[in-house]
């Protein structure tokens, strides 16, 4: 099927799906796949998708006219005023890529300090990409940051500039003092991998800590969760915060949206209310029961992991994973202080890691 001709195919019954209502701001990230480049990228879908949110963080933006069309998709598409800024292209080889920003104005405010981390050390490849951003109506203001680690050949290339995060977010303050931050991208590493303890240990944490946000080649099929959104307790008024798994709604199979639309389903966060349609979401968030089929294979449960999955828990090394294996059953994460060296402060911050099946 042509992409010219999904307007008609896929969106006919879409204008009922209820949208944010004012006041609640949605905030998503989406690697939407080589956007830009000459493919044959269905730009009537894509504009669908983003018009769920009031804020939407771009990566793999090719080309910056790009995200120009995708705007005026959008204020065709919601008859409402939208806005983007990009950064430069930024890479360390003949492939480069932009970060960009699309926003609906009559919800969302550009405040100021749209910039490119200034990495001293030279560990990215594409440097972070931030601004500052005001919810129109409560007077929120956050600092939206986005980055797309690079994948490289394995894990090992990866985490490099995901330790460097941990820098990046202490330079957030710098640039923004006094403003919640709110970290978003493509990292190619899922939230529960060791890699991530220079982050967590600032008190950052990821927002999606189950599902997964890559289509497989597999209809109906999701693998990696390597897309995420990470924040800090108590600094954003955060009422929910999911997946968008975007062929269900827009009835297509993995096939047509891996090449049509993206290959990487949205994340978002919720501000003071904010929801979607639930008929056209996955939810893979802390509130999904642990009986849930998903959750359990994706949260690690402690009558059940392996050594390897439990290292990857804050506070847990190889000889602490060997004896939560040989001290089960568990009744719940507290009873972890039977473990030498896990006191109540460090069980804390296994249970709020949000990696363990409650």
């Amino acid at each position: 099927m042509r992409a010219g001709l999904l307007q008609s195919a896929f969106f006919a019954t879409l204008s009922s799906i209820p949208l944010p209502a004012s006041a609640d701001v949605l905030i998503g990230s989406w690697n939407i796949k080589h956007l830009g480049w000459n493919n044959s990228k269905a730009y009537d879908a894509v504009a669908h998708v983003a018009n769920h949110f009031d804020l939407l963080a771009v990566q793999e933006l090719m080309e910056l006219s790009a995200l120009h069309r995708l705007e005026r998709e959008l204020e065709a598409l919601s008859g409402e005023e939208w806005a983007a800024i990009a950064s430069d292209d930024l890479g360390r080889s003949s492939y480069r890529e932009h970060y960009g920003f699309l926003w609906r104005e009559s919800e969302v405010e550009y405040i100021d300090g749209a910039v490119i981390f200034l990495d001293h050390r030279d560990v990215f490849a594409r440097e972070p990409y931030s601004a500052r951003f005001r919810d129109s109506d409560t007077g929120t203001e956050f600092a939206a940051a986005t980055v797309h680690v690079v994948y490289g050949d394995s894990i090992s290339d990866r985490l490099p500039e995901i330790e460097a995060l941990a820098d990046y977010w202490q330079w957030l303050t710098e640039i923004y003092p006094d403003t919640p931050r709110l970290l978003m991208g493509d990292y190619n590493l899922p939230p529960q991998h060791a890699g991530w303890a220079p982050l967590r240990n600032l008190g950052a944490f990821p927002l999606i800590t189950r599902g997964a946000t890559t289509l497989s080649s597999k209809n109906g099929q999701y693998a990696n969760l390597y897309d995420n959104l990470w924040s800090e307790s108590g600094q954003l008024p955060i009422t929910g915060q999911g997946i968008f798994r975007f062929p269900e709604l827009l009835g297509m199979d993995h096939e047509e949206a891996r090449e049509l639309v993206s290959d990487h389903a949205p994340v978002y966060v919720a501000l003071n209310g904010a929801e979607l349609d639930r008929q056209a979401v996955n939810f893979a968030t802390t509130s999904i029961a642990s009986g849930d089929e998903e959750a359990s294979r994706s949260c690690i449960d402690l009558n059940s992991a392996s050594t390897e999955q439990l290292d990857t828990l804050p506070n847990i090394g190889p000889a602490r994973a060997e004896d939560i294996i040989d001290a089960r059953p568990w009744p719940s994460i507290e009873s972890l202080t039977r473990i030498s060296g896990l006191g109540p402060s460090r069980v804390g911050d296994i249970r709020d890691s949000g990696l363990v099946c409650m």
